[in-house]
């Protein structure tokens, strides 16, 4: 089903006051070197969830940082409501999901140019396989 405008205006709205405020706290935390992009938030019809999409470099500290922002979830949502409480009425419920399309678009691009080869190295076929 297609956004309204109102969800697109409003997750636009916090998509932005969601990167400042994630990469000010990932600095003054002390994470120096780390970038936290917001790449979406869709925000349900009846306005009270907001599922926000983060991509996180690098890679390998994703899965940490991405537990110290649920565990924050209540900090986040209040600094939020404080930067939007002229636009917004209610502020949503928050969750937080790593946005992987990233790696899954290098990992196409791996494939067609032939660098992953299941045939040649039997090892990618294991990691291939759904779980």
């Amino acid at each position: 089903m297609e956004e309204t405008q109102r969800q697109k205006k409003i997750g636009g709205i916090l998509q932005q006051d969601l990167a400042e405020v994630l990469q000010k706290a990932a600095t003054d935390g002390g994470l120096r070197g780390v970038i936290i992009s917001v790449s979406k938030v869709s925000v349900t019809t009846d306005l009270s969830i907001a599922k926000v999409y983060l991509s996180i470099f690098p890679n390998k500290e994703a899965d940490e940082l991405l537990k110290g922002i649920r565990s924050n979830t209540p900090l986040i949502r209040h600094e939020l409501a404080q930067r939007t409480k002229n636009q917004l009425r209610r502020m949503p419920n928050l969750e937080f999901f790593i946005d992987d399309s990233l790696e899954y678009i290098e990992g196409i691009e791996r494939s067609l140019k032939r660098e992953d080869d299941p045939i040649k190295d039997q090892d990618q076929l294991e990691k291939r396989k759904k779980k």
